[in-house]
């Protein structure tokens, strides 16, 4: 079997010849692992599971807004960078993670934030994707939609507590600049589905270690309701594309809501947060897990014989009916020892054998 035939049999919850899995490396760990294996081709090497981006692209004559004005008084370090979305980025020093410096941090009036320039990608160039699609599937491979954040998009934008409190004093406020990154959403995921993507890539953190980031009232009102707006308009398009969606911590509480509103793929599973075992107990039939391999646990603390145990456990457990991707449950860091990344690689190819 290719990609695309493990793809569509996995979701389908019927067993592939053996498990999809992939992982991916900070740039130090990154660095180190080429060094050893001489050649940064991680793919072609461990045999990956590599989904072709089939996504809108800018014209050739497109301007990103200017976002300078909400800096005039930040006084940025010489290092940060300003994102497509507006937001300043400032490297921590640590790893993959940024600070966050947001442009609407300062707002006083629901106008200011109605005059946000945020991109909408509705003038982006479409044309193609049908193309992107039709040449992956050609090659056995896997085409995905990357429609990516609502809700950390949103926060990004106008502040982390900023957003939380306008979440519950003034709600107009947070419904704002959600529409507005909504909006993108709905029109890169009916361009994804329109091309005949074969899933969507989406997702927000809206959970910590052990709950919810807010109540799921809160959750269903602001987010749950708009993602599954995003997601009908897709399926109206393209009935049968997948839809991964990614949190990570404990999600529990939400994750019938996401099967009903449409998500059949769920990333990370993270097992410090949640048990992989129980959720497949209760929504294995629905749902393919994507993930369940901890990167606050086995990766970075564990031996090569924790990581390959860990793995057959992951395939013996939840791999009956072959919805199942396996993957570390987040970018792997630089103190994962380069001999447990080649034990989980070694462990998928060994153990993910189904047929």
């Amino acid at each position: 079997m290719n990609q695309l035939e493990r793809f569509r049999a996995t979701c389908a919850h019927q067993r592939p010849d053996r498990l999809l899995y992939a992982a991916s490396f900070t740039p130090d760990l990154h660095r180190r692992l080429a060094e050893r294996l001489g050649t940064d081709d991680f793919t072609g090497h461990y045999e990956m599971f590599a989904p072709v981006p089939a996504d809108p692209r800018p014209p050739k004559d497109h301007r990103p807004p200017d976002f300078s004005e909400y800096y005039e008084d930040a006084n940025l370090p010489e290092n940060a960078t300003i994102s497509e979305d507006g937001p300043a980025m400032v490297p921590s020093g640590f790893y993959h993670f940024w600070g966050y410096v947001s442009p609407l941090r300062n707002a006083a009036s629901l106008d200011e934030l109605e005059a946000y320039p945020l991109d909408d990608h509705t003038t982006y160039e479409t044309d193609h994707l049908a193309a992107v699609v039709a040449e992956a599937h050609a090659d056995g491979r896997v085409a995905v939609g990357n429609v990516v954040h609502m809700y950390e998009t949103s926060w990004q934008i106008r502040g982390y507590e900023e957003f939380l409190i306008d979440l519950i004093t003034q709600p107009e406020w947070a419904e704002c600049i959600l529409d507005k990154v909504a909006r993108r959403c709905k029109f890169r995921a009916v361009a994804a589905a329109r091309a005949g993507a074969d899933y969507l890539m989406c997702g927000d953190d809206v959970a910590n270690q052990n709950a919810l980031m807010f109540s799921a009232d809160v959750w269903r009102t602001f987010i749950k309701s708009r993602w599954a707006d995003v997601w009908a308009a897709a399926r109206s398009v393209r009935p049968d594309i997948e839809i991964f969606y990614h949190s990570d911590g404990n999600i529990m509480s939400i994750i019938p809501e996401l099967i009903e509103i449409g998500v059949t793929i769920l990333n990370p599973v993270q097992p410090e947060c949640v048990d992989p075992k129980e959720i497949k107990r209760l929504y294995g039939d629905k749902v393919v897990l994507h993930g369940t391999i901890g990167t606050q646990s086995t990766m970075p603390f564990g031996t090569s014989d924790d990581v390959r145990q860990t793995v057959k456990q992951r395939v013996d457990t939840l791999a009956a009916d072959g919805a199942l991707m396996l993957a570390p449950t987040h970018v792997l860091e630089p103190e994962v020892p380069i001999e447990n990344v080649e034990a989980f690689f070694d462990a998928c190819r060994e153990y993910g054998r189904l047929a």
